[in-house]
């Protein structure tokens, strides 16, 4: 049967049914609402099992977004879909260097790809920064190598890249990294879900 609901209440509708879906499964009330705003973006329960938290994870990312730290990330459909309104009322904006010509060609002329060169562009900037990485495993990569280099300290990486090259290696390099970490374990992820995990985190503060 088809359920008559007001466009207002579809949100509210579909996490009802998740967590009629859940049943008794146990969630870590600190990661809840981020695992399922995930869910609701994707349709997807394996994330239940996939998202992987470092120790406080979340209630660390919601503290540097309070602070007004920046997001960035490395595609523009991530961006499109984060919730700037709330961040610039923190204070923050959100950043993709992707699409600069000037990466562009950079990355072309060092052989590299667009997401290290952004990376690189990323730790220059003045203030702290999330980085929600749903879509380049080498951006993960390039964040790892300049944080054992000691030039990049991440407020929180959000590593949830989608695919199959250097995508679970990627990972796990953040995984067992001392970075406050949210990562999707295995192939899956996207820009959707990097997008998702910021905004369940931002509207913890404000909505």
């Amino acid at each position: 049967m088809i359920e008559q609901i007001k466009p207002m209440d579809i949100e509210k509708r579909s996490f009802e049914i998740i967590t009629e879906i859940l049943g008794e499964t146990q969630l870590n009330p600190e990661n809840e609402l981020v695992i399922k705003r995930v869910i609701h973006t994707t349709a997807d329960f394996e994330y239940v099992q996939n998202l992987v938290f470092s120790d406080h994870a979340v209630c660390k990312g919601i503290e540097a977004l309070r602070n007004g730290c920046d997001i960035v990330t490395d595609t523009q459909m991530a961006k499109s879909g984060i919730n700037k309104t709330i961040l610039g009322r923190l204070g923050g904006h959100v950043h993709c260097f992707m699409s600069d010509p000037d990466v562009a060609a950079e990355a072309k002329e060092r052989g590299i790809t667009r997401a290290i060169v952004s990376m690189e562009r990323a730790a220059k900037l003045p203030k702290p920064c999330i980085f929600a990485i749903g879509n380049a495993p080498t951006a993960l990569i390039s964040l790892y190598e300049q944080m054992e280099a000691g030039k990049l300290n991440p407020a929180l990486i959000i590593g949830v890249p989608v695919g199959f090259v250097n995508v679970v290696e990627s990972k796990e390099l953040i995984i067992a990294s001392d970075v406050p970490h949210i990562v999707a374990r295995g192939r899956k992820g996207g820009s959707n879900v990097a997008a998702a995990i910021c905004n369940a985190m931002l509207y913890q503060i404000l909505r």
